[in-house]
């Protein structure tokens, strides 16, 4: 009797799995990209405003007086506090191992949005002027990203069904319809050179800050499947 069940069983599942196998329906499976190039219209802009001396109170004095010039001109150039953000404050005692002496150094570094790229030569050369001597980054990008990222995701769909339009003819068959989406995706944004001391300093003067924001491209992967009919 049990023998008797056992061969139902398998004569059950086999009868399952071959009908599961012919009614499963054939598909191609493609990837497709979209490419969405565009003008970057905004700057983010890493700046640091940096002290030393022997004293820490009186490094840390001049060192606030300074930050205070900075984000006074940065607010008459009407940007505005939400796009003006303090990273980090900082105050390290350092020892020289020449001199045998400690001596201090202070640092506040601050990241600035600026969305109307006009203003950024002005923008550099009067923050030179209110005292930072260093920049940290310069990096590009988009106000609107997410409209950009929807165009790029059509494209990709786009791109994806017409190569399984091209696999499916060459069979003499014809797509149905999506089974299956996946994305990835992932922005290019240009970086521009990092800025030296040096540099900065023979600018100071009032020459100017040149930019090259170039184009960004958006970039989506699709992975599709379709129905072959």
């Amino acid at each position: 009797m049990k023998k008797t069940v056992q061969i139902l069983v398998i004569l059950l599942t086999t009868t399952i799995m071959t009908h599961a196998q012919n009614t499963q329906q054939p598909t191609v499976s493609v990837s497709g990209e979209g490419i969405v190039k565009t003008v970057p219209d905004e700057a983010n802009i890493n700046i640091r405003v940096e002290s030393s001396g022997k004293d820490a109170t009186i490094i840390k004095q001049e060192n606030d007086r300074t930050v205070s010039k900075v984000l006074s001109f940065i607010k008459k150039m009407g940007i505005d506090d939400k796009d003006v953000k303090t990273q980090y404050i900082r105050l390290n005692k350092n020892y020289d191992h020449n001199s045998k002496t400690y001596n201090y150094s202070a640092n506040q570094a601050i990241s600035i949005k600026l969305k109307d790229l006009s203003k950024y030569e002005d923008l550099m050369n009067g923050l030179l002027q209110s005292g930072i001597n260093r920049i940290d980054g310069v990096s590009f990008s988009v106000s609107n990203e997410e409209a950009l990222k929807s165009q790029a995701r059509k494209k990709a769909v786009e791109n994806a069904k017409a190569k399984a339009e091209e696999y499916a003819s060459a069979l003499g068959q014809a797509i149905g319809k999506a089974v299956m989406i996946s994305e990835f995706q992932k922005p290019d944004y240009p970086q521009p050179p990092m800025y030296k001391t040096a540099m900065m300093e023979s600018d100071a003067s009032g020459g100017q800050q040149p930019i090259a924001p170039g184009q960004i491209e958006i970039r989506t992967t699709v992975n599709v499947s379709f129905l072959l009919n």
